[in-house]
């Protein structure tokens, strides 16, 4: 497998990224990107001609994977034409139908230990309800139900419809803990039955393109940053994008009643609890906004103010907020006097807020067993000199920053290798290069301070 070149495809929300790699070790030698439209519905043929405008590198590679953003219904019917575009992971229309469906399906406790999840309006599986109540004519029109990285593959090359158990878990009808899909609750959600896709084995070789490379089962995004970071147990990745996560490989599922923790698959048959949340680099931006600063000069601010921004604490669920679910929430900006009221406090507070926000996340994953030996920061937030100097004291632990990479187009990579050399284990390839950020300090008293603010503000 020496001088094999593998393509790892990206298939975000905004855009397809394709990675042109070295099978053997990982190194990329081409890339390619071409915009997606914007919107929280998008019709699949967007994804497929953004993809064939890299036909020219991908078939230069002798096995493809791809992996895409998770939960996108794409409904096709019975002669596998799209029935309406898919409705994406950020359309929330349908909170009103994953709260029924919580209710009518036993509680919250009962669809964590059936699906590893709680589901929320991202979910597939709420998608489907909305799509019987709003649509009915193209719920009865549905006979098969894929998600968005299914549908890229089965058009490149794949036998026959089929998706990875990463993407699978994030349906709201798989269950990761037995490995098998729950017709009933997909029944219950589009109100007849429809055929999901075949779950793949990790690293099987589920087809063959049309220039003959062969064809990893793909995945979803979060599953194949894991994948393209080589994350260990003890690792927890955070991202700070629009959204933030974090997350974590695990040898058990996990099954959290509350719903802050979603316990997915993940692409290598081990599990992946994640907790997301809404406000991220957002937060980043809006501060930037607020003091009439540049993303550059707000680092430099938030740097120049001592720990603690002055007494000036910022709750930043700026859109509402996913993690705790406070939908309708906006943001807080407390502590202000005459004599704290400077750009540079603001600016630490919003840094402070931002890293407060993912450290809940990271101790929701905590309390589902998840034991963080150091963190892996990673997302265009990483980017901020503020935010990799102050996250070890806030986080807890060691920072990792890997260098910026497509990191989920770079797991595709790995899994289209794997798929290629057919070993029971991705092929391993090095470490991306990082540096370590540590502090002396403790953020206890910050977080401290942001907590007091977080449960005493309404509970909207």
């Amino acid at each position: 497998m020496t001088g094999n070149l593998v393509a790892g495809v990206d298939s975000s929300t905004q855009s397809t990224k394709v990675v042109l790699c070295r099978a053997g070790d990982g190194t990329v030698v081409a890339e390619a990107t071409a915009p997606h439209p914007d919107g929280t519905e998008c019709h699949p043929d967007h994804w497929w001609n953004a993809l064939s405008r890299a036909r020219e590198l991908l078939e230069r590679a002798d096995a493809v994977a791809v992996a895409a953003q998770q939960h996108g219904m794409v409904a096709l019917d019975g002669a596998g034409e799209v029935v309406r575009p898919a409705l994406l992971w950020n359309d929330t229309r349908s909170a009103p139908q994953a709260r029924a469906l919580v209710a009518e399906q036993g509680g919250a406790k009962a669809w964590a230990e059936r699906t590893g999840s709680v589901p929320l309006a991202s979910f597939t599986v709420t998608k489907l309800r909305w799509m019987a109540e709003h649509e009915p004519g193209n719920a009865r029109r549905t006979e098969r139900v894929m998600l968005p990285h299914d549908w890229l593959t089965l058009r490149l090359g794949a036998g026959e419809p089929v998706t990875d158990r990463g993407d699978a878990s994030g349906t709201g009808y798989w269950s990761p803990a037995s490995g098998a899909y729950l017709p009933d609750l997909l029944r219950a959600a589009l109100g007849r039955d429809a055929e999901p896709p075949r779950v793949a084995a990790p690293g099987e070789r589920v087809g063959e393109t049309a220039w003959g490379a062969a064809l990893g089962a793909g995945t979803g995004d979060n599953m194949g940053a894991a994948l393209g970071l080589g994350l260990r147990p003890g690792d927890v990745v955070v991202s700070i994008g629009t959204s933030g996560t974090a997350f974590a490989v695990a040898d058990e599922p996990s099954a959290d009643p509350s719903g802050l923790v979603a316990g997915f698959a993940d692409a290598t048959g081990r599990f992946l609890p994640l907790v997301c949340t809404l406000n991220a680099a957002r937060i980043l931006s809006a501060a930037a906004s607020i003091t009439g600063a540049a993303l550059d000069e707000l680092s430099a601010l938030a740097l120049a103010a001592g720990p603690g921004a002055g007494g000036v604490t910022l709750l930043p669920y700026l859109d509402g907020e996913r993690t705790p679910d406070r939908p309708d929430a906006t943001g807080v900006l407390a502590g202000l006097t005459t004599a704290n009221a400077t750009r540079e406090n603001v600016a630490r507070a919003a840094v402070e807020a931002l890293l407060c926000s993912l450290a809940d996340a990271v101790d929701h994953l905590a309390a589902q067993g998840v034991r963080p030996r150091r963190t892996l920061l990673i997302g265009g937030g990483a980017r901020s000199r503020a935010v990799r100097t102050l996250a070890p004291a806030i986080l807890g632990t060691p920072v990792v920053v890997p260098e910026p990479a497509e990191y989920v187009a770079l797991g595709a990579a790995r899994q289209a290798a794997w798929a290629l050399a057919g070993t029971p284990e991705p092929p391993a390839w090095p470490a991306p290069p990082a540096t370590e950020h540590t502090s002396e300090h403790t953020g206890q008293e910050i977080r401290e301070r942001y907590a007091a603010l977080r449960d005493s503000a309404p509970q909207i």
